[in-house]
């Protein structure tokens, strides 16, 4: 078996994120100058790498995050099995106070192990997971040892806890921010550990200026 080392990092910040509105599944929302600059720095940071192989989302703010290693000619591969949860009626909404309470009580559902509540018109976790484990299989089983995959927030959550076989009740604790970087590497009992947890010091240039 050739054992997978993956780099996983959330896409680069949006005027969503900037703003505070929901995006979601529903919303495909292109990176900011800023989420640009996160990208550059990701990339001056690891273009060393000898990456096999690349993975990003159906949503465009993945595949720009990434561009600069695709411009590489790396194979690319689009997974919509990976893009962000749907958070239904409230994608593209400011988070109000009143949101905020009703994203507070969704959360706490989860921590209570109703990994099929769901927002109004969304998914669930469990939903999420059923579709993200097709695109782990495709990872785990596909070509390359080296590989970057480009995802979401809440994605990423759910997509860590499953490939560490973490209770979904307890994926809050995977902490992200735009364009962080987690490393996991697959052990020879085909496990996968982390190495590298929500690494920002590629960013560290950037909060300088």
């Amino acid at each position: 078996m050739n054992r997978k080392k993956i780099y996983l990092v959330r896409h680069g910040q949006t005027d969503f994120n900037l703003q505070g509105v929901v995006q979601g599944s529903g919303i495909d929302a292109p990176i900011n100058k800023t989420g640009l600059a996160q990208a550059s720095a990701f990339f001056n940071a690891y273009k060393e790498v000898p990456f096999d192989q690349l993975y990003h989302t159906a949503l465009i703010r993945t595949k720009q995050s990434i561009q600069q290693f695709i411009d590489l000619g790396i194979p690319t591969i689009a997974l919509p099995e990976l893009n962000e949860i749907s958070w239904g009626d409230y994608e593209g909404t400011p988070m109000t106070p009143e949101e905020g309470e009703y994203y507070r009580h969704m959360l706490h559902q989860w921590q209570q192990g109703n990994l099929d509540y769901a927002i109004a018109g969304g998914e669930s976790p469990n939903t999420v997971a059923t579709r993200m484990r097709i695109g782990i299989e495709k990872i785990v089983s596909g070509p390359g040892e080296t590989i970057l995959v480009c995802m979401h927030g809440r994605a990423m959550r759910i997509f860590l806890s499953l490939i560490l076989n973490y209770d979904l009740r307890y994926m809050d604790q995977f902490e992200h921010h735009n364009l962080c970087l987690y490393v996991l590497e697959q052990l020879t009992d085909g496990t996968f550990v982390v190495k590298n947890f929500n690494d920002q010091d590629h960013l560290k240039t950037l909060r300088a200026v």
